[in-house]
């Protein structure tokens, strides 16, 4: 399947999105945050398929990490997610970068879809 590389500052979700994503099929990483996200994408070399990372988060939000992996990997699909309405908008100022923003809370189910439609999505560019 899939390696997707998680970046999540709350450590019970980051581990049900990897679990949950793990089970699936998927080669998962993890982050607590997006520089450490953006550590990883460097140090792999591009090697993942697919970024999901929340919007707010420590040290470097989502929005930034997007932005620095959509211009270093332009192949990389890249989720977002967010419990925040005003984070929400934010994300969608950048639209043509990222597949789409989760809300949260959300499902392990809608969680999977939204990975495979993004992986689906991505796939054919």
């Amino acid at each position: 399947m899939a390696r997707i590389l998680i970046a999540e500052d709350e450590e019970a979700l980051r581990a049900l999105c990897a679990r949950a994503l793990a089970t699936a099929g998927h080669d998962v990483k993890t982050a607590c945050d997006g520089k450490a996200a953006l550590d990883l994408l460097v140090a792999e070399e591009g090697g993942f398929d697919l970024l999901l990372s929340d919007v707010r988060m420590p040290v470097m939000d989502g929005i930034a990490l997007a932005l620095t992996a959509a211009r270093e990997r332009p192949e990389l699909a890249i989720l977002l997610m967010t419990g925040y309405a005003d984070q929400r908008e934010r994300a969608h100022n950048i639209d043509p970068l990222i597949h789409d923003v989760i809300p949260k809370p959300f499902s392990v189910a809608e969680l999977r879809a939204a990975v495979q439609e993004a992986l689906t999505v991505q796939a054919r560019y």
